[in-house]
């Protein structure tokens, strides 16, 4: 398993996140803000193995930081990432 840096990062006003699985899993991919609230829900599906990008588009959102989160199974990551308008 393995959640990438996302790319562009600082972005504006979307990022590519790229990340990894290891075999057949609920998988979930969400984006919060400082304060820890949910803003998007990038991902909440059943994936198999593989190599997989998702695109956020935070054309919405103020600038700042943000926080996204892959749960995989018992795995779980948390990278940073910055808007920057």
């Amino acid at each position: 398993y393995d959640l990438a840096q996302n790319y562009p990062n600082p972005f504006n006003p979307s990022t590519t996140i790229a990340y990894q699985l290891a075999g057949v899993e609920d998988v979930s991919l969400e984006v919060f803000n400082v304060l820890g609230q949910k803003v998007a829900t990038l991902v909440r599906q059943k994936q198999s193995a593989g190599k997989y990008q998702v695109n956020f588009d935070a054309r919405d959102l103020s600038s700042g930081i943000y926080f996204y989160r892959l749960q995989a199974g018992k795995y779980v990551k948390v990278h940073k990432m910055i808007l920057m308008k």
